[in-house]
């Protein structure tokens, strides 16, 4: 079968790819119903929507995993995982790719910020030098199994030592065999066409709301030459934000009655999870032939 990571680069090698974040499993089902081609499985997603904490490094290696396995398992798509700055150095960044690869996810994340790390459209961040990013790449490359196995490299610079370093950091790491490069917080259109123009890779466009980064459209950095755009926070946002008006009306009306045309149905939920699948499952294997007991030894 055509590994994860394979399918992902035939996307990329194609036409410029749309990745909305998921927080969770059903946040990916939903995403893939509605003709995504890819997933992002977004770390402030995980820590924001799993745990209800800061995006600041508090997942271990083996919570992030099991969500994104959780995600993999639950579609067909591929997904890239949000691994923050590599869950440590050398043998423990290589442990976390094992582990990523294991859960099935199409490639990961790694950024060049020192941990414990912060939003990177936040003040407070702190980089590590570059040549030890180069080092941490090199290590996630050699990890692998699977060749086509995506490792995304981000750089934080622009928000701490300036777009040139920014751009000086993404050739670095591009040399160093990061298949993607994603230029984090870039601050205006010109930046995102200047970083595109002096690093020859395959980039990565963040359009997290509400950051540095001016909101562009899809088909403005397509033109620039960015092949995935990353909508990490969106979907969260938006039901955050439909939860909460959701509780405000039943604290004061005591009733979601007048709420009923804005929720998914029943019907439609069970069509996302497919529990059709699973009755039918059930009945299968309830119908199926009882095998004879086991004689007992003499």
């Amino acid at each position: 079968m055509t590994s994860p990571g394979k399918r992902l680069r035939r996307i990329i090698e194609k036409r410029t790819l749309l990745l909305p974040g998921a927080f969770n499993a059903f946040s990916a089902e939903l995403i893939e119903r509605a003709g995504f081609e890819a997933v992002y499985i977004s770390g402030a997603g995980l820590a924001n929507g799993v745990a209800g904490v800061p995006d600041i490094g508090l997942l271990p290696l083996t919570e992030v995993v099991t969500q994104a396995a959780y995600i993999t398992r639950a579609v067909k798509i591929p997904a890239i995982a949000d691994a923050d700055t590599g869950f440590g150095e050398g043998v423990h960044l290589v442990r976390a790719v094992e582990a990523f690869e294991a859960a099935g996810v199409a490639g990961i994340q790694i950024e060049d910020q020192a941990f414990p790390k912060r939003c990177g459209h936040l003040p407070g961040k702190s980089l590590i030098p570059a040549k030890e990013m180069v080092q941490k790449i090199e290590a996630a490359i050699l990890a692998r199994r699977d060749p086509d196995f995506l490792i995304v490299a981000r750089t934080d610079a622009r928000g701490v030592t300036g777009l040139r370093d920014a751009i000086d950091r993404a050739r670095r790491y591009f040399d160093a065999g990061a298949d993607v490069i994603f230029p984090e917080a870039l601050e205006s259109s010109d930046e995102f066409l200047k970083f595109a123009q002096k690093v020859k890779a395959p980039l990565l466009a963040n359009m997290t709301e509400f950051g540095k980064s001016p909101l562009l459209s899809a088909e403005t950095l397509s033109k620039m030459g960015y092949r995935l755009i990353l909508f990490p926070m969106s979907l969260f946002r938006l039901a955050a934000r439909a939860m909460e008006e959701g509780l405000s009306q039943l604290k004061k009306e005591g009733s979601l009655k007048g709420l009923l045309g804005q929720m998914q149905s029943r019907r439609e939920l069970y069509e996302v999870i497919r529990y059709a699948d699973y009755e039918r499952l059930d009945q299968e294997l309830s119908s199926a032939p009882k095998r004879g007991k086991r004689r007992k030894r003499e």
